[in-house]
This record gives C-alpha cells, structure tokens and sequence, in this order.
C-alpha cells in the first residue's frame, strides 16, 4: 500500500516503495460469488511477510468473525509466506483443528526430489473448470524430502507445466517446465483436485483489488489508529457490496466488481428492464451501464415568446462594432461596460465570507451529478460557527 505523503509509521517496503504492508483474511464464497474481508491489519511498511506472530494474529481476528459452530472446519490458505514453523504449528493445535494448504517456495531440495520423480508418477493436472489442462502434470513428493521438523501429516505436491507462449523462463524452471509446489495436511482426496483447491486462493488477488477499489488502495489520513479505522470502514463497505450480491443478485451478477457493478447499479430507473415494462418503453441498451437517452423531439423544445422576437446573427453582429468588428476599448468604454472588479483572495476574507466563496466555487466548477451532495455539505460548513472546528473532505 504506497502513501504519496508523510504519514504515521509508513516506511521503505520490499517492493522498493513507501508505504504500508498490511495483512488481510477474506472469506472465499466460491465460483458462484464474491467473497469478504475477515480482518485487515495495518502494519508498518517494514514489516515482514512471513512473520509469525501478525499472521496468527490475523487469522484468529477472521476466525472470531466466523460463527462458532464453523471455525473447526476452516480451511486456511495462503502463498509461501506462510510457510512458517510457528504459523503452522499453531494452525495444526489438537484444540483448533484447522486445516491449511500453503506455498513452498521451490528451493534445491525441491529441485533435487523433483529430478527424480519417474515419468509414469506425474498425473494430468486441472484448469480452473475440473477438466484436464492439456500440458500440466501434477506428483507427489513428499517421501522424498525431510520433514520432521514440520507438523506431522505434511504432504507437498508439485505442479508442473508448460510456460503458456511469449513466457519468460526462470531460474526455477527445470527442463522447460515451470514448477509451483504447496503444503497440505490433507490426507484424502486426488491430486489434481488438491492442487486445484490451492490453486484457487488466487481469488484472494481479486478481493484485494476490489478493496483497493473501494477505499483501500490510498489511506487519506495522516495518524496510524485514524489509518486502521479507515481499514475498518473499507472492510464494512466490501462487505455490504458482498452480502448485498449473494442476497440480491442472481448469475454473473454475484461476481461483478465494484466497478462493474456501480457502473450497472447508476442506470437511470426507466432503463431496468422491470421499470421499461411498466411505462411502456424500452432500454435500447440492454448491458450494464448507463442506457442511452434518445433524441429530443422538436416538440419538446421550449417556446419562444410572441412579443419576444427572435434576433439575427446579423443584428447581433450590427451592435458588436463597426462593419461587424469586435468591439474595441473605446467603443466599451463609450457603452459603459466597465471591466470588472478584481474579487478579494479567499484567504483575506472573515470566516462567514470564506464559506461563502468555497459555496461560489463549488457552484462553477463542480459536476452537476455531484452538486447536491457537495452544496448540502458546504451550506452546513457555512452555517457552523466560528469557533467550531471543521473538516472538509
């Protein structure tokens, strides 16, 4: 989370920005919807990413957010920062009786038991539908590594696939092939299913962005407890946008951004299809977004008055100068039309008439979609005394 500006324990993270580093839980709703923030944790920009301690912190802030009856029956995923002997040990306590499945990162040992894992051991692997991916092969190799100072019950499977055309190969890429490896505890269940389930945690990449789009993605105050309640009030938004898509919305409606689905929820309400069927009219956009309006009728131009007569351009141009010229000094001057009086700076007017002039400004320059907002706030900031503290936003 970068921060353009000197804010409260904001410092140099691992991605060679300024900023924040926090830690965020969200629950996964599935394929067939959105998902909700469980707990965020502002941390400070250098705080570690595989530090144990705010890691099981986060997790037991989402677990109080679960019902009771639910919180044995958790599966927790996360990539290969949580791949931490302490994380790990808490999660697999006979109290909690959690389950995880987490990234290994593909280290030497890794690559020395992948080296010798037989041809006939690898199994086609699954793409995101549960069919076989042509081109990707999944295998055990969890006898061939040293695991006892792990939790007993850890199996790591391996991936391996072929880099899709125009990929750029990396060091960790064996023979061509590019190799992802994760943990679980999981004792049932195919391979090609296991590794699917983890690799479904990426939904989690869309959550974070949805929170970024939401609020989240700059923090506006300058405090570090003012930031983490900005966090809360995100984490409320992002859920009011999931729970209002699982209760109201049906199809692919479930999984729309925030994005898409402000963009499909601001249509004005003749172009919903149920307020079209009522009056009789039809929405020539069928889409989300804003339907287009159609063309105005002549008739529904406004009427010119009878004793009002309607003036030329040529009559307008006769008054305007000489021959059609524009107006010289001299010519204003003669008219009475005097240049008009330079307006006093804001910044050395009293109070009251420092209101006044914002409330001006906002007036000109300000969309008329937002106006009414905007206007309503800054009439109550004009109408506050002078020895109130305000805040504009």
């Amino acid at each position: 989370m970068i921060a353009h500006s000197e804010k409260e324990q904001a410092a140099p993270t691992w991605k060679k920005t300024f900023g924040f580093h926090p830690l965020a839980a969200f629950a996964d709703h599935g394929a067939a919807g959105n998902g909700e923030p469980l707990a965020i944790m502002l941390r400070t920009g250098g705080a570690g990413s595989n530090t144990a301690a705010d890691h099981i912190e986060t997790t037991r802030l989402a677990l109080a957010q679960l019902p009771r009856g639910q919180r044995r029956r958790v599966l927790v995923r996360t990539d290969s920062a949580g791949r931490t002997h302490s994380f790990l040990e808490w999660l697999t306590a006979p109290s909690r009786r959690l389950h995880y499945s987490v990234g290994v990162t593909v280290a030497e040992d890794t690559q020395a038991a992948i080296l010798k894992v037989p041809a006939d051991s690898w199994t086609p692997a699954y793409d995101g539908d549960g069919r076989v991916r042509d081109g990707a092969w999944v295998a055990d190799i969890t006898g061939m590594l040293d695991l006892s100072s792990w939790p007993a019950g850890m199996r790591v499977i391996v991936r391996k696939e072929r880099p899709h055309p125009g990929a750029q190969l990396r060091f960790t890429d064996i023979d061509g092939h590019r190799f992802t490896a994760f943990a679980t505890d999981a004792r049932k269940g195919q391979l090609a299913d296991l590794e699917l389930r983890h690799r479904r945690r990426a939904r989690c990449e869309d959550r974070i962005r949805n929170a970024k789009d939401t609020g989240l993605r700059n923090l506006p105050l300058k405090g570090f407890a003012q930031n983490q309640l900005w966090c809360e009030i995100v984490s409320l938004a992002c859920e009011l946008l999931a729970w209002t898509q699982m209760l109201a919305l049906t199809g692919t409606a479930r999984r729309w951004e925030p994005k898409r689905s402000g963009c499909a929820c601001s249509r004005p309400p003749g172009a919903w299809p149920a307020a079209a069927a009522g009056s009789g009219s039809a929405s020539p956009n069928d889409g989300p977004g804003p339907a287009r309006s159609p063309p105005q009728s002549p008739a529904c131009k406004p009427s010119r008055p009878a004793d009002h007569p309607k003036r030329s351009l040529r009559h307008r141009r006769s008054n305007s100068g000489a021959n059609g010229t524009p107006p010289t000094r001299r010519d204003s001057r003669a008219a009475g039309n005097r240049p008009a009086r330079k307006s006093t700076p804001a910044e050395h007017l009293k109070p009251a008439r420092q209101a006044c002039e914002r409330l001006r400004l906002v007036n000109m320059f300000i969309s008329p979609h937002w106006r009414g907002c905007n206007l309503h706030l800054y009439q109550e900031v004009a109408n506050t005394p002078d020895n109130c503290p305000t805040f504009l936003g």
